[in-house]
């Protein structure tokens, strides 16, 4: 898939979109629309490619459903490691498995939106913006119960690093607050927004 081919995207769009919706439970799919939307919000506010931050959301979850065996055996095609962490918690590799299947099944090239799909769970350090717009719209989209237009507006008014930060410290929060762990690679993330949120004040 060519993303910056409007017709080429929008019939790949459609087919990631049909897949999701027989691939995942109707909430889920659900989910990934109201994501999808969010994304291409956010796109047009940060100066982003809409469509493309559409296809992101709407691709995101396609994985979700899966048996954790088969997340590991298609994760691990990323020829990245999968550490301890995601071993035990194989659910945890339904973002990485899903780029696999964009490359693999859909022919998509865009690192961009591979990176992002891929790390739209934890985050990572130094991904594009379109990544970072990926992993707050799956934390923010209008069926968390925590969104408001209230929430939303105050987060319109930061710039892109300031809300991303934002939002992750939340995430963490929420994490703790069950009883949870944050993976190191969102507190290694959290930490580098930090950094550049710093820069910015000097």
């Amino acid at each position: 898939m060519d993303t910056s081919n409007k017709s080429d995207l929008a019939e790949t769009t459609e087919s990631v979109r049909k897949y999701a919706l027989a691939a995942v439970s109707e909430s889920r799919y659900r989910h990934s629309v109201r994501v999808a939307e969010t994304c291409a919000k956010l796109c047009r506010r940060y100066g982003l490619d809409e469509n493309i931050g559409y296809f992101c959301g709407i691709a995101h979850d396609i994985c979700k459903n899966m048996e954790g065996d088969v997340l590991l055996k298609i994760a691990s095609r990323d020829g990245c490691e999968i550490d301890a962490f995601e071993m035990e918690r194989p659910a945890l590799l339904h973002g990485r498995a899903a780029a696999v299947k964009l490359r693999e099944d859909w022919g998509v090239a865009d690192e961009r939106v591979l990176e992002a799909v891929a790390n739209h769970t934890f985050g990572k350090v130094g991904m594009c913006d379109l990544a970072k717009i990926l992993y707050v719209a799956d934390k923010i989209e209008p069926g968390r119960e925590h969104m408001t237009e209230e929430y939303m507006k105050r987060l319109l008014k930061m710039d892109l690093n300031e809300m991303t930060r934002t939002v992750v410290k939340e995430s963490m929060e929420y994490l703790k607050g069950r009883g949870k762990e944050a993976s190191r690679q969102t507190k290694a993330f959290y930490k580098s927004l930090k950094k550049k949120g710093k820069k910015n004040a000097t």
